[in-house]
């Protein structure tokens, strides 16, 4: 399962673009709730995730999907569930994907160090020990980041392309008529 966890002020392109692109790719997705049930973005547009934090387990997912915004990053690196999740998840070899600003909860962990990143503009230093690039997404391992909401579409395509496979991506892509 992929948890794709949404904090009040989260980008909403970059949780709910990568939700529909990995369902569309019969993969299990749950949307949790950082602080309740309803979570507002950065653009006012309130949605309803699947599950509350409290009813989360962390150690029950596969991947990690952190979404970027602001001060959604800020309030998903304070999360205890989004630290355990990444902690279970770190530990078990899984995934984690992260988009934005978002990249900067991963190099505060020093999961970054010696890894290909990249981030929003100007969250560069918060990516401790990364190798930045200069992609809007990059891929190093089981390890995903990107830009930001014009990379949205790519970086979940990506994470399909990683996961399940190039060719399952590529159908995606023309289905919903990318270039």
């Amino acid at each position: 399962m992929i948890a794709v966890f949404l904090a009040a002020g989260f980008e909403e392109i970059e949780a709910l673009a990568v939700v529909d692109i990995l369902r569309r790719a019969e993969l299990e997705v749950v949307t949790v709730g950082i602080g309740g049930p309803v979570i507002r973005g950065a653009h006012g547009i309130a949605v309803a995730a699947d599950v509350p934090d409290a009813e989360f387990d962390p150690a029950s997912s596969e991947a990690v999907v952190l979404p970027g915004g602001m001060p959604g990053t800020l309030n998903l690196e304070r999360s205890p569930v989004v630290q355990a999740a990444l902690d279970q998840t770190e530990k078990r070899g899984g995934w984690i994907f992260a988009i934005c600003a978002a990249p900067s909860i991963l190099g505060h962990r020093g999961m970054l160090k010696g890894r290909r990143a990249v981030c929003f503009p100007g969250f560069e230093q918060e990516l401790e020990g990364a190798i930045l690039s200069d992609r809007p997404v990059e891929a190093d391992g089981r390890l995903i980041t990107a830009r930001g909401p014009g990379a949205a579409i790519e970086f979940g395509l990506r994470i399909v392309e990683e996961m399940v496979s190039p060719e399952r991506a590529a159908k995606l892509k023309a289905a919903m008529q990318c270039r």
